[in-house]
């Protein structure tokens, strides 16, 4: 085992979808670092293009609507030689359950979770056929930890991590790894609204151990590490990222 090679992606491409903004931008930049041929992909082709002007050597731009289940498999199917997908497209609408529209209800699962699903029924088949390869997807801590206002991000959240689950059991044989990060509160055009609110950003930032907020860089080193062969026998897994919110219960000090 040449060490030195794990995280090494030369002569490889990925695909990063979702790569305008926030964490698919710097998950491809942090690809590219590493050598990977990296594909950029985004709804807004602009915002991809000016991800991809920053890569060394420039990058494949790409427009995608994962919500266009034709226009997904034909990505598939025009980029059949990837080494990896990663996709980071997601929304919310925070709102009680009983404020909760059944349009928003919709919106918000079809851009989590269905098209996740036809990312993943698209992709992995291919990637199959060339030997294997990774797919990583973003999940959250609300897979796990909630609260007021986050039902249906939630539950979607925890849904593409059983859909990670069954895909790496499907597809396993076949040398194709699947996982998910799961990031505490990161600052992304998708948590605008609370780094908007002092007290709710400041509230958030002193759950985690760490008694901060995390950027978009910093979930790069999980993809990075998922997407290389230094992860060659992690699949079915949930790398957590979130400074230790999902390890502590609270801030209080005992008395000694």
């Amino acid at each position: 085992m040449d060490y030195t090679q794990l995280f090494s992606f030369n002569g490889r491409r990925v695909l990063v979808i979702g790569a305008g903004s926030g964490i698919g931008r710097e998950a491809a930049l942090a690809l590219a670092a590493h050598g990977a041929d990296v594909i950029c992909a985004d709804r807004n082709v602009f915002a991809a293009q000016e991800t991809a002007d920053l890569l060394p050597g420039g990058s494949s731009v790409i427009e995608l609507d994962v919500l266009d289940f034709e226009a997904v498999q034909a990505t598939a199917s025009k980029f059949k030689d990837i080494a990896a997908l990663v996709f980071t497209a997601a929304m919310n609408v925070r709102k009680r359950i009983v404020d909760y529209t059944m349009d928003e209800f919709d919106q918000v699962v079809n851009l989590n979770l269905r098209a996740s699903f036809a990312l993943i029924q698209a992709f992995a088949p291919r990637l199959a056929e060339n030997g294997g390869g990774s797919i990583i997807g973003i999940a959250s801590i609300r897979a796990s930890v909630v609260e007021p206002g986050q039902s249906v991000y939630a539950a979607t959240k925890a849904a593409l991590v059983q859909l990670a689950r069954t895909a790496a059991a499907e597809f396993g044989p076949q040398g194709v790894r699947v996982n998910v990060i799961a990031p505490g509160v990161v600052e992304t055009p998708l948590t605008a609204q609370i780094s908007a609110d002092k007290e709710w950003y400041n509230a958030y930032a002193s759950k985690s151990a760490l008694g901060r907020w995390a950027k978009p860089e910093e979930m790069a080193g999980a993809i990075v590490y998922l997407a290389s062969q230094a992860s060659s026998f992690v699949t079915g897994s949930v790398l957590t990222v979130d400074g230790g919110w999902t390890a502590i219960d609270g801030r209080y000090n005992p008395p000694e």
